[in-house]
């Protein structure tokens, strides 16, 4: 069977943008698109494409364009990106040269809120993991079969609610000894880097899904809350699919979710001394309890840890349920410090932001050791609790602003205010990372 994979253009509106004048918040969105690589790895009886429009914005129209006719078409986006999806996918069914190809969804908004995608454009909705579901549905769809319940996969059906049937996920759904189809996206590799931190990158997954309830976090809805790891060697398999990419990311929502795992990991690096520089997330209160760990890995080539600080108040960080404290993210910086490892930290913008929180954000990003700061707009992803607490509220429900450099909700502050302080933060931020 022909399948194409593709992955979005980068295709966020921006109100700062739009409505000010303010052009430096506009998130553009790279990285290479690992969820499909991870999908075609899986397809092996199929002939498979991938296209990145991110990387090629206008290969789609010269691919079709050029005589390419797919039979099954798979699609992955984020919230920002659904829209856009759903008006390629309206355009693949009507240029398509032979018969209307089937045309699959899946990702991080189709796990979340599948019933946007419940439209004509569309024959089959996949929620959660896909590796394995997509599997078997591009294997009975390829062999006449329409009709059969597969986990995790839903038939369109416009005006009804669609119907998963049950589903457990498993260490079955990462089809461990299945490698990612790097090789699809040779083409693009130069232009995947990961800027402040090492340049040209590779991504490498560990693991899926996420055991907290953090209430704005999307993570979880992927795996039903579970948190499933990889297997070593298939981690190494992959970091060694990439042998001239010096950085690689590990791309899950928490490398240390296994405390033992990740050390008999980092072990298996050194083991091997596969000389990469190494990019992982992780928690503060991680990092607090197991400062051991941190110097393993270290050896082993974690230069930069990704740590999600979302705020510098405890009152808003319980609002979050973030079960962490501003205590345990200073103690946190300091530890990284001394051992020697760079810190991304990410920060939430709550559209209560007074002038003086900016402010005070301001201050402590530039007085700590964190080497890039990422202060995104709190933003409710349809499906996750803060969504469903914040719905009736939301000023703005068109998904295009959903970037989280846009502020969809009420603001305290009057919105020209809350956006210019919001560009000045980032300035800020500029200079700061200069300076470090």
């Amino acid at each position: 069977m022909k399948i194409l994979l593709i992955n979005p253009p980068n295709c966020g509106r921006s109100i700062p943008e739009e409505e000010y004048g303010i052009s430096s918040l506009k998130m553009i969105f790279r990285g290479e698109p690992l969820a499909l690589e991870v999908l075609a790895g899986n397809l092996d009886a199929h002939d498979v494409k991938l296209l990145d429009l991110k990387a090629e914005p206008d290969g789609l129209e010269n691919l079709l364009g050029g005589g390419y006719s797919p039979e099954l078409v798979g699609f992955t986006a984020v919230t920002c990106e659904a829209n856009t999806v759903l008006k390629l996918a309206h355009s693949i069914k009507k240029q398509s040269l032979t018969s209307s190809p089937i045309i699959v969804v899946g990702g991080h908004h189709a796990s979340s809120d599948p019933e946007f995608f419940n439209r004509a454009e569309f024959d089959y909705v996949v929620a959660g993991l896909g590796k394995l579901s997509f599997h078997l549905l591009a294997d009975e769809l390829a062999s006449g079969k329409k009709n059969s319940s597969i986990p995790g996969v839903a038939a369109t059906r416009p005006g009804k609610k669609l119907d998963f049937g049950g589903k457990g996920y498993s260490l079955l759904d990462l089809v461990d000894h299945k490698a990612p189809r790097y090789e699809l996206v040779e083409k693009y590799r130069q232009k995947y880097v990961m800027s402040g931190v090492g340049g040209q990158v590779g991504f490498v997954a560990t693991a899926f899904g996420c055991t907290h309830s953090c209430f704005f976090c999307s993570i979880p809805a992927m795996t039903g809350g579970r948190y499933l790891s990889h297997s070593v060697s298939a981690i190494v398999r992959d970091i060694q699919l990439l042998p001239d990419i010096p950085l690689i990311r590990f791309v899950d929502a928490n490398t240390f979710g296994d405390l033992q795992f990740s050390r008999i990991l980092a072990e298996k690096i050194l083991q091997l001394d596969l000389q990469k520089k190494i990019v992982a997330d992780i928690r503060a209160d991680t990092v607090v309890r197991n400062p051991e760990l941190l110097r393993i890995w270290h050896r082993a080539g974690l230069t930069a840890v990704v740590i999600g600080f979302e705020e510098i108040d405890d009152g808003r960080l319980r609002g979050m349920n973030k079960k962490s404290s501003l205590a345990v993210n200073i103690e946190a910086l300091k530890i990284l410090a001394e051992i020697g490892i760079k810190v991304i930290g990410d920060f939430i913008i709550s559209p209560d932001y007074t002038a003086e929180d900016f402010a005070r954000l301001s201050r402590f990003i530039e007085d700590s050791t964190i080497s890039l700061p990422i202060p995104s707009i709190l933003t409710p992803i349809p499906g996750t609790p803060l969504y469903r607490k914040c719905r009736e509220i939301l000023e703005i429900k068109d998904l295009d602003y959903y970037t989280f450099s846009n502020a969809v909700l009420p603001t305290v502050l009057p919105k020209k205010e809350f956006y210019t302080l919001y560009s000045h933060l980032m300035k800020d931020l500029h200079q700061h990372i200069t300076k470090s």
